[in-house]
């Protein structure tokens, strides 16, 4: 399944700087993965717990 999602990196990002990319194309499924190794492994998450996780980033909750 690797091969159908359509992973973009964040409008943050650096274009030419590695980061973290996601997948939203398939419902049901957010892919996540490491751009410096696009044929590497992939994290496919609920959009529930993603969404969690974000608001969390955003909100701060990691911070320390």
């Amino acid at each position: 399944m690797q091969s159908v999602f359509r992973f973009r990196k964040s409008s943050f990002s650096n274009p030419e700087v590695e980061c973290v990319e996601i997948a939203t194309n398939i419902p049901d499924i957010v892919a996540i993965r490491d751009s410096k190794i696009p044929e590497g492994p992939i994290i496919r998450l609920a959009p529930t717990p993603w969404n969690a996780f974000r608001e969390a980033l955003v909100t701060g909750a990691f911070n320390r």
